[in-house]
């Protein structure tokens, strides 16, 4: 028997307030056609002032905790760039938020990439005998860092919170954790970052150092790192390409999914993607698309399942899973 994670749990959740590109194209020079064409979103959830990343947290947990039907587990991850301070980790808050005081809980801090990195970081934990069961939830209210007057970010980023929770179990059952693939460049770190500052003065309105993005260069530097990440793992996990029922990848952009996956020669079709209605929510990107996708049935016990993510940093990574049988909530 050969120790391993087991995906056992599924929740999401959204804010109520939603976005157009209608409403965006009322107050920024834009229009429902430009945005489309360049990020394929249409709508995003957005959250309300005093509205946190904790709070999405802890509603998205919630979901993934009866899914999995248990109450309670030994560690508490949080992927996030977004925390509620900057001392502490908001994973110990959501932790007694949901009744468990006294378990392993931290944040983790690796940008769009940070569910991935989670999924190695719980892997590890469960493997090693650390723990036997934990909770790992991407969430981020990202809205909150960007410049109301930058038409191109505001039409990409939307908030969220996306969780899934793992068991220890043997690597032949469906859900285990198979392979990781992770990886990073600090020399582009440029190329997207929020300078330091506080929530306070975004709510304030006194915010000057908001999110910088250069796309064109994230679009290339996402496409290289997602797509060769990918064939790594592949080669990791002894899989071929027509192996892999379904690529779930950040949701970037619709430009840079339909790249990733021209590059690696998959399906369109194969490709799970929800970014037309909710946006890139960074760290709860992929938990979202997962949670989504389960609804809708799109992902069946056995699938052969590969997640790739690329975001800030640079960061980079993939992971290979076997899709369980598991009961989702639907929102």
């Amino acid at each position: 028997m050969t120790r391993a994670a087991i995906l056992s749990g599924l929740g999401s959740y959204l804010p109520e307030q939603i976005v157009t590109n209608a409403i965006l194209a009322e107050e920024l020079d834009t229009s429902d056609a430009w945005i489309v064409s360049r990020t394929g979103v249409q709508t995003r959830h957005v959250v309300g002032k005093g509205f946190t990343t904790g709070d999405l947290a802890v509603e998205a947990a919630a979901r993934a905790l009866s899914s999995a039907g248990v109450t309670h587990v030994d560690a508490v991850v949080l992927a996030t760039t977004t925390s509620d301070f900057s001392c502490p980790a908001t994973a110990p808050l959501v932790a007694a938020r949901l009744g468990m005081t006294g378990t392993v809980a931290f944040d983790v801090s690796a940008a769009c990439s940070g569910f991935v990195y989670g999924l190695a970081v719980v892997s590890a934990l469960i493997t090693a005998g650390i723990v036997e069961s934990a909770l790992l939830i991407g969430a981020d209210t990202f809205t909150q860092t960007l410049d109301p007057h930058d038409r191109t970010t505001r039409a990409l980023f939307g908030d969220g919170a996306g969780a899934i929770v793992l068991r220890a179990g043997d690597l032949t059952e469906d859900g285990a954790l198979l392979a990781f693939d992770l990886g990073s460049d600090g020399n582009q770190t440029d190329l997207l970052m929020t300078p330091a500052i506080s929530r306070a003065e975004r709510e304030r309105g006194q915010a000057s150092n908001y999110f910088q993005m250069n796309g064109k260069a994230v679009f290339n530097q996402a496409v290289i790192h997602m797509t060769e990440s990918v064939q790594r793992l592949l080669g990791s996990v002894g899989w071929l390409v027509a192996d892999v029922d379904h690529l779930v990848p950040h949701q970037a952009n619709t430009r840079i999914l339909a790249a990733v996956a021209d590059q690696l020669d998959v399906a369109f079709s194969r490709v799970v993607t929800n970014i037309a209605n909710v946006g890139n929510t960074v760290a709860a990107s992929i938990p979202l698309a997962l949670d989504h996708a389960a609804q809708q049935r799109v992902l069946q016990a056995g699938d052969h399942i590969v997640i790739t993510g690329f975001g800030a940093g640079l960061t980079w990574g993939s992971v290979a899973l076997r899709w369980p049988n598991i009961t989702v909530p639907s929102n």
